[in-house]
């Protein structure tokens, strides 16, 4: 089992700045990606970044290329979500995952992040 506890999230006015982090535990030598996924009230979760744990490759959602940047410390086995130039529409709930080598999916909690016009 891996354990993701998620931290970080708040209020931010619109162009402002937040760092999620996600701290995990247990099982880590069995993760081969973490990420970060989104939901927002009445919408279904979606894909926002992933990072390999090892060598570091790293993907992201289309709508946040250039503006979110996805880091992992693996001695601290802890992966960050950096977001600038935030806007309305990146309010959702940010759910840290962990993905085994065996395509097992882990889930965090949850932070809330909300960002004003």
């Amino acid at each position: 089992q891996v354990q993701l506890v998620e931290s970080g999230g708040g209020l931010v006015q619109t162009g402002g700045s937040l760092r999620l982090s996600c701290a995990a535990s247990g099982r880590t030598f069995s993760i081969y990606t973490t990420g970060w996924f989104r939901q927002a009230p009445g919408k279904e979760r979606e894909f926002v970044a992933t990072i390999r744990w090892s060598g570091g490759s790293t993907y992201y959602t289309d709508s946040v290329k250039g503006r979110f940047t996805i880091s992992r410390d693996n001695a601290k086995n802890t992966v960050y979500l950096q977001m600038n130039n935030l806007k309305p529409e990146d309010t959702a709930v940010y759910y840290c995952n962990a993905r085994s080598s065996r395509s097992q999916d882990y889930w965090g909690q949850g932070t809330q992040v909300t960002v004003s016009s």
